[in-house]
């Protein structure tokens, strides 16, 4: 959808000017796309370390492909969940010990290739299950080191989407240089006579719109979009923390699992009938 956005945007403006008997060739001026993008990319190289513009890169190709999880990813990851619980229940805590430590070669994780795909998902659920089975930490103290580990990467998948608000924020104010500048040129030209005045005055207001443009219809709503991505996937952390802290602290394991169901929203949220369903249709854990 975010491409039909984007669309819907350009033929807007494009549609628009036309109506009025605009001639969009009129805003193709190549001086005026090569200093608002460019210094645009200053901005974003000085305001970014390295690692940052790497996760720029990530967060905008995962944006544009609509990396948000589904409610089938939570479905599976649910069951995932609850065949790890009820093998903890059944055989104790040490039985979960080759699962976690060795998560490549367990018969559980290997029925959920989508889930372990993802290493920071996978990391999140191991560090911990770790504790658990260890006993190095009391239950109650669990979800407060599960919650600060979730806290630390919110913050830093938060950095992408305040440099794309910077980048989208100065976007107007590059347009007005950009447009300066072709109003420096013009005045550079007044005796080359009204014709060459007029199309180089129509350069410098194309700056402007194409700052005003890029900011307000692409960089913004593309960091917005960010910003969703990144809280959807602060949910299913979040979503894999209430189970665990839940299990850790004595629940039972499809007792966990509805309290992680709980955390989701409504969009993504299997209500417990069909949750229950497909519980109860699932082999014995770990067969």
């Amino acid at each position: 959808m975010i491409f039909v956005g984007i669309l819907i945007v350009i033929a807007s403006v494009i549609g628009g000017f036309m109506i009025a008997g605009g001639n969009p060739v009129l805003l193709l001026h190549v001086s005026e796309f090569v200093t608002i993008l460019g210094v645009a990319a200053g901005v974003l190289v000085i305001a970014s370390p390295m690692h940052v513009l790497k996760e720029i890169i990530a967060k905008l190709k995962d944006a544009c492909l609509g990396k948000a999880a589904s409610r089938d990813e939570y479905f599976e990851l649910l069951r995932m969940l609850y065949e790890i619980f009820m093998i903890g229940r059944r055989n104790g805590l040490i039985a979960l010990e080759e699962h976690v430590m060795n998560p490549k070669d367990s018969a559980v994780f290997k029925k959920y290739p989508a889930f372990t795909a993802n290493h920071e998902r996978m990391e999140f659920l191991l560090n911990g299950l770790k504790p658990v089975i260890d006993g190095k930490i009391k239950p109650d103290q669990l979800e407060e080191l599960m919650t600060a580990e979730l806290d630390s990467k919110g913050d830093e998948a938060d950095h992408p989407v305040h440099v794309l608000n910077l980048v989208g924020d100065s976007l107007p104010g590059i347009g007005i240089v950009a447009a300066v500048l072709g109003i420096i040129n013009t005045m550079s030209a007044i005796s080359d006579g009204p014709e060459a005045v007029g199309e180089r005055v129509a350069a410098a207001l194309t700056g402007t719109f194409l700052g005003v443009f890029f900011a307000y219809g692409l960089v913004n709503p593309l960091a917005n979009r960010v910003k969703f991505n990144n809280a959807s996937d602060q949910q299913y952390l979040r979503c894999i923390l209430a189970a665990v802290a839940g299990f850790a602290k004595g629940l039972a394991p499809l007792t966990a699992v509805e309290v992680a169901r709980r955390s989701l929203e409504s969009s993504v949220q299997p209500t417990a009938e069909e949750l229950e369903t497909k519980l109860k249709a699932m082999p014995a854990p770990g067969k």
